[in-house]
């Protein structure tokens, strides 16, 4: 014998009906949650924010870095100094 019972109803009668607690309120919160926490990142990693980022270290190293930068974007071939030139006497 075989039965078959078709029920027609939206989940949240069904959850109301089972007894189970109405989670939309929480789930909406760690959505908005979510979403900031996405768009916090994406902030972060945008390229104007990488670059005050690599510029922000010591001013030596912000300053090779910007010669290294314009060497590649000038096409040069001349060696990029890493240090402060050698004095010899």
């Amino acid at each position: 014998m075989k039965a078959t019972i078709e029920i027609d109803c939206t989940p949240e009668e069904l959850r109301a009906f089972m007894g189970l607690p109405d989670v939309r309120p929480l789930q909406a919160s760690l959505m908005k949650d979510l979403e900031t926490r996405i768009k916090d990142t994406a902030d972060r990693m945008a390229p104007e924010n990488i670059i005050k980022s690599w510029f922000s270290l010591l001013p030596v190293q912000s300053e090779q870095l910007r010669n290294m930068i314009n060497a590649m974007i000038s096409g040069s071939t001349s060696k990029v100094s890493t240090s402060e030139p050698s004095k010899e006497k």
